[in-house]
């Protein structure tokens, strides 16, 4: 019979180490960050939704508001913009229709004022005020119709967003700190006269809550008007993560605001808006998530994926996990907070993604920027589809390094040989 001889123990100790080490160590594994795209075609097959719908119905949207607008057609305008105002109607991306239709009406406007300050434009150039002037002359005649000042009180939103610009607001020349001030003011007492809860108009309220969230130190305010938006649509998730986003500093408010909204969503999001408050301002903000429940959070996600489980959200969610909490390069401690919720990519990618949509990868590696510049729209998404890939790979990575390829199906990812 074999004796075991524990005084040999320490003398065989390093010769086991290097036996086990040699037969345990992993070959190079073939998914790198560096991978080219190809190669990983090659690793893993799912389809790829080139031409994503929300976002053509996105398009669709807007097109229609710039050509209503460039027609001069401002009563039909108005009666689409309250029309799917009034029905909630959003695009599968879960961007309002009504915001869209108002943006597509503007936009022509707020480029000039755009393009003229970006060739650095003198203060009395024509192209910085004849557009809002236009508009503003065009409401005279529509004066009582919120749905026409809306755009207009947008409009004005949006050129002192360009006159503030990037830069810190402390370092703005003294022009552009008036310019901002006066056309926020403007919008201000645009949307003064309306009540948007008396207008059951959702569109009415965001801008509203858009105004108050340039103003520090209304938390409350800024809070009660976001409570009222969130109960006028429910279903409007943009207007959680607004929201949160808007709180911060505050990082106490925010997790309190996140449980109020998870409170008075519940029947339609069941946990979810706790994690939708909480979404854009831990990924701003690395240290609001010193205040956020952790597992309130990922109960948020699943809860989430119960409410609406098509791709489109399954793609947000996993893209927000995967990417956007790991823009900064660095890793998070195993256990960390942060972590925690990046590995919530795992089970999102394995059990319920189908499809990828490029373009909501390539935005969650911008931090879902709404202001972000696209110049190339085939590179951005060419971008976002080799980090879904990436993504997906390293979820498998035991399988691919065994030399299977992984192919996903209607019912779920499979593996085979290669």
């Amino acid at each position: 019979m074999f004796q075991f001889d524990r005084h040999a123990l320490p003398s065989i100790l390093p010769v086991l180490a290097q036996s086990i080490a040699r037969f345990t160590r992993r070959a190079p594994s073939p998914v790198l960050p560096s991978e080219p795209e190809a190669s990983l075609e090659t690793l893993v097959d799912i389809p790829i939704r080139e031409g994503e719908t929300g976002s053509d119905i996105a398009q669709q949207a807007r097109e229609r508001g710039l050509f209503l607008a460039r027609q001069d057609r401002w009563d039909d305008l108005a009666a689409e913009i309250r029309a799917a105002d009034s029905a909630r109607s959003a695009a599968p991306g879960g961007v309002p229709l009504a915001e869209l239709l108002a943006y597509g009406a503007r936009c022509d406007v707020v480029q000039a004022v755009e393009q003229a300050l970006e060739r650095g434009a003198g203060a009395e150039d024509p192209a910085l005020l004849s557009g809002i002037m236009s508009l503003e002359a065009m409401r005279q005649e529509h004066r009582t119709d919120p749905h026409v000042t809306l755009v207009v009180a947008l409009a004005h939103i949006d050129i002192a967003w360009a006159w503030r610009g990037t830069g810190a607001e402390a370092t703005l020349p003294a022009l552009n700190r008036q310019r901002c001030a006066a056309h926020f003011d403007r919008a201000a007492r645009l949307l003064e006269a309306f009540d948007a809860i008396a207008l059951d108009s959702p569109a009415v309220a965001s801008a509203q809550c858009a105004l108050l969230a340039r103003r520090p130190g209304l938390a409350r305010r800024l809070a009660d008007s976001h409570g009222a938006l969130i109960d006028l649509d429910p279903q409007n998730f943009r207007a959680m993560r607004a929201l949160g986003a808007h709180l911060l500093p505050d990082r106490a408010a925010l997790d309190l605001e996140a449980r109020r909204t998870a409170a008075r969503t519940q029947d339609i999001w069941g946990t979810g808006g706790y994690a939708w408050v909480c979404f854009d301002a831990i990924a701003g903000d690395a240290d609001a998530l010193d205040a956020v429940d952790v597992d309130f959070f990922i109960d948020g996600l699943r809860d989430i994926v119960a409410a609406h489980p098509e791709q489109e959200m399954i793609n947000l969610l996993a893209a927000y996990c995967a990417i956007t909490l790991r823009r900064d390069g660095d890793t998070p401690a195993p256990d960390s907070p942060r972590a925690r919720i990046a590995a919530c990519a795992g089970w999102l990618i394995r059990d319920h993604l189908t499809e990828v949509h490029p373009l909501v990868w390539a935005h969650a590696a911008q931090g879902f920027d709404n202001n972000l510049r696209v110049a190339s729209p085939q590179r951005f998404a060419a971008r976002g589809r080799a980090d879904a890939l990436r993504a997906i790979a390293e979820q498998f990575r035991d399988d691919l390094d065994r030399g299977l390829r992984i192919t996903f199906t209607p019912e779920g990812p499979v593996t085979g040989a290669l």
